[in-house]
């Protein structure tokens, strides 16, 4: 939690607000990926890439 503390009072102090939605769309993607590797919804995942 320390991390993302850090993270979140750099993009404060620096004005770089512009980062949120691209680390955003990186955890979902991470996400999308851990949980359709081998799950039942992996065929579903396919079809959209």
């Amino acid at each position: 939690m320390e991390f993302l503390k850090d993270l979140w009072l750099f993009m404060k102090e620096r004005k770089k607000y512009w980062l949120v939605p691209i680390i955003i769309l990186l955890l979902l993607l991470g996400l999308l990926i851990v949980f359709g590797g081998n799950s039942v919804i992996a065929p579903f995942i396919y079809t959209l890439f």
